[in-house]
Formats: C-alpha cells, structure tokens, sequence
C-alpha cells in the first residue's frame, strides 16, 4: 500500500490475490489492510493537510495535476494493459480511460486556477452597514472509495477533484481490481506530490472500507458503488456527522420512439447495454421501445448482438470482455436465470460463447416479453443484460422510465427534438441524453435522483464537494451596535 509516501505492506501481513477474469489465473497480490493500517493512513493524511497542505496556493496543486496528467500519458501502454488485465475490459477501451484520466486531471487544474471561490464573492446586501463575502475551504481529508468498474477512471474523478480543493486524501480501491489504483500512487510520488497528500489503502470493504468512514480523523466519504453499501456508509459516517457522496445504482431506461433511424437506434441501444460489459452504474438496461417498430428493430438488435466479438480483452478485435469476478458472473448468470424462470423469453445470449470455457463470460443478453414486476426488469444486473417493453404512447412510456427507485440516468431516441427534450424533462434522472447514449461529459454533474444517490462528480460540481462554504462578515461604521448601551449614531 501507499502510506505517506511509502510502499508499506499490511501490518498483519495479509494479502488478497489479484485474479485475470479472462483465464481466473492469479497474477499478483495486494496487501489486505485492517484498522491500524487505515489509521496509519489517516494520521498521515492529517499531518499533511494541517501541516501546510491546506494553505497550498490554487497555481501549486494546479501544476502539480498537470504533471499527474503528463505521466499518466507516458505510461499510458502499461497503465491500459494493468487495466485490461485487473478488471477485463478491451483493451481499446482500458487506454480510452486513461486517456480520459489525464483529461480530467488537466480540467481539474484549470478548474482550480480559475475557481472564483478562492478570492470570495461579496453578496449584493439590502444595508450598507454590513459586507458579506462567501468564500471556499479545503474540506479536509477525505476518504474516496472507489468501484471495480472503472479503477483508472473512478480513482481519476474523485483525487483530482478532491486535490484540486486542497484536500488530503486516502483512496480504497475495490479489492476487486486494486491494481492500477496502486500504478497510480507511483505516478503521484513521480509527479512531486508531497507525502500523505496521496495514500493509497487496498483491502476488503467490511474491514478497511468500514474502519475508513468510522475513522473519526475522516472528514468525507464519497463513495461510488452499489445502492445497499451507500446505505451502510450513510448509517456508518452519521456517528461522526462526516460528510457523504453517494453515486449508487441505476435501472436506466432508453426510450425509443417510433420515428427513430432504426439502424442507428439499435447502435445506441447496444452500446447503453453492452459497453464495459454492462458494468455501469447508468448502463440502459431498460429498453423502452414503441409497438410499431419492435418487430424490425428487435431482429436488427439480435443480430447486432450476436456480431459483439466476446474474448480476453487483450486479444485483437475484441469488442466485450468477461465479467469482473467469479462472485459477480454468479449473480448475473442468477439474474438470467431467474429471467426464464418469472417467464421472459430470450431473445439472445444469456450463455457462455462456444470455445471460452475459462474466465467470466457471458454473451450479450437480450429479454423480450418482460413484465415490470420482474427482477430482471426492475433490479440492477451490472451486465450485460438488456430487459424490453413495448409501450404505445408517450404519457406511457414516461410512466415506465419512472416507474423505478432509482434515478441515475436516461436516453431518449427520437427524431422530434421537441418531444425528446419534453420527454427527458419529465424523466426523474440526474443525467439524460437525446439521441445518444454514455457520453461523458467530463465539465457537467454526474450524479442521481432517489436511489441512486446524491451529490455530484465532475466539472466544478465535483471539485465544490469538497469544499466548505464560509461566511465572512464585516461591520462597516465606524460605531458600536447601540442595542445595550448608548444608541449609536
């Protein structure tokens, strides 16, 4: 682990195996941290932001983000192949996360040297006897753990933001894929960040993920990752009042009306489904798609399915890898499962592909015939699984996009701007898109509605969730207040 600028092994020597979902072979192994070890990270933390962190100006964290993003470029092959093999995912799309991690590190430095909070901005006052200025401070050191989905890019969202706000911080990443979140920490020593800025503590979420958010020395948790966890987080941190992100699960709905390019359509519907496995938290799991289409689109969507080349992402071509684990191909093949057994009907996949009898794979899976009260209709799979309704008329596909605890994201299909703009205004989401589907827009929110959690990610939003909003008020006359003794003049 990565602890106040040292490479340090667990204090009881434990280790958790690093397994390639794509063959199950143990390649490495990361130290299993239990509470003295989160201690000794906070402690580290906490010594460097009171010891001067803190008062760093905007252009020092600035230019050292700037360097963080230069050296994940340089070491962007070996950083996309640690991905590929830790978490599964084509290697195509592990370097794309990289390439977007250097991005969002050099936002972040703009964002921090432009941020009009750190001068103060004064309110516009009804009396001219006071001045009101509201101003912005580092929040303090800060806990972001992070999800097995996206190491490079969830470990990228949460330090640079948080750094760029003058925080200190302690990441956890899922012992999942801990991997690249450790490749990381060598490139912030390189980059000149001073020690306990930046700790890095791997191990399992009861033990050092729990002792984190209980740690009193912690100020925030922000924490991505499953609906039930950011509950346990919640209750966990309200004994200290520590502060809470929370970006939890969706059951996303892609509602695609009947004047769409159907061609098109089913691209966007597939890569809401199917990209990073289905492994993510605002994937379009939900296809919303009108009556009078289904019959053509539905046969264009299962062919387009069945031509998504499955195998190790580090092989040429390949366009979908294994799922993250042994424990999670469980839980999606159970979802698929109990899919047939409530009485959809598979339209394709739901199997292993022919010739991968290692690894975690399962082929692009479509259900058809799928009734709301189903689980496959109404939990989160995290893979790639994709439930179908049919709907007749607007007012009734907004009821069903709606009709769901959670509130993350949503994608309209139409080519009426109007009504897709009128649609995504009714939809309870935090993140929409008409007429495309997973675009990442690194300078808006990224967050959710009910279930799906609250506070956001990315752009200025992100970096104002780790900052305390302050109140500096001034008395302007050259007088007392008057109100127990001699009225003022």
């Amino acid at each position: 682990m990565f602890i106040d600028d040292e490479w340090v092994d667990a204090a009881d020597g434990r280790v958790i195996a690093c397994i390639n979902p794509a063959d199950e072979s143990k390649f490495d192994t990361v130290p299993a941290a239990s509470g003295e070890d989160v201690d000794a990270a906070v402690k580290a933390a906490r010594a460097a932001f009171d010891g001067g962190w803190k008062r760093t100006s905007p252009t020092t964290r600035a230019n050292l983000l700037r360097s963080f993003a230069r050296n994940i470029r340089e070491d962007r092959e070996r950083l996309g192949a640690l991905e590929t093999q830790d978490n599964g995912k084509p290697l195509a799309e592990a370097l794309f996360d990289v390439d977007t991690a250097a991005q969002i590190f050099e936002m972040y430095a703009d964002l921090c040297e432009q941020f009009e909070g750190w001068r103060g901005t004064d309110l516009e006052l009804p009396v001219d006897y006071l001045k009101t200025t509201v101003t912005y401070q580092p929040l303090g050191v800060v806990a972001l753990v992070t999800p097995w989905n996206f190491p490079i890019e969830q470990f990228t969202w949460k330090v640079a933001a948080a750094i760029a706000a003058g925080c200190a911080c302690i990441v956890k990443p899922s012992e999942v894929t801990s991997v690249t979140a450790l490749a990381l920490a060598e490139l912030a020593r390189k980059s000149g960040f001073p020690s306990g800025v930046l700790n890095v503590v791997t191990g399992y979420g009861r033990e050092a993920g729990e002792a984190l958010v209980k740690h009193p020395g912690v100020d925030k948790v922000s924490f991505t990752g499953s609906t039930a966890t950011g509950q346990r987080i919640m209750s966990l941190a309200s004994a200290t009042l520590k502060r809470v992100s929370l970006e939890l699960g969706g059951k996303s709905p892609v509602i695609v009306f009947e004047d769409v390019n159907i061609d098109r359509a089913v691209e966007w519907v597939m890569f809401g489904a199917f990209v990073n496995q289905g492994q993510v938290c605002t994937s379009t799991s939900r296809l919303l798609l009108h009556e009078s289409i289904a019959p053509v689109f539905l046969e264009k969507l299962k062919k387009g399915a069945q031509s998504i080349v499955v195998g190790d992402g580090r092989a040429k071509g390949v366009q979908m890898g294994p799922l993250s684990s042994a424990g999670h191909y469980a839980k999606v093949t159970g979802f698929v499962a109990a899919g047939l057994e409530e009485g959809a009907e598979l339209l394709t996949g739901g199997r292993r592909p022919e010739g991968l009898d290692r690894g975690y794979f399962i082929e692009p899976t479509v259900f058809t015939k799928v009734e709301p009260t189903m689980a496959i209709w109404r939990d989160e799979i995290f893979g790639p699984v994709l439930s179908v309704k049919t709907f007749k008329h607007e007012e009734e596909a907004i009821a069903l996009a709606n009709d769901t605890r959670y509130g993350l994201a949503a994608t309209v299909l139409s080519e009426d701007a109007e009504r897709a703009e009128r649609v995504v205004d009714q939809i309870d989401a935090g993140i929409t898109w008409q007429n495309c589907n997973q675009m990442v827009v690194m300078q808006a929110p990224w967050g959710g509605m009910k279930k799906s959690g609250f506070g956001r990610e990315l752009g200025r939003w992100g970096m104002e969730a780790f900052l305390e909003v302050k109140q500096k008020t001034k008395w302007l006359p050259d007088a007392g207040l008057g109100w127990y003794q001699q009225p003022a003049p």
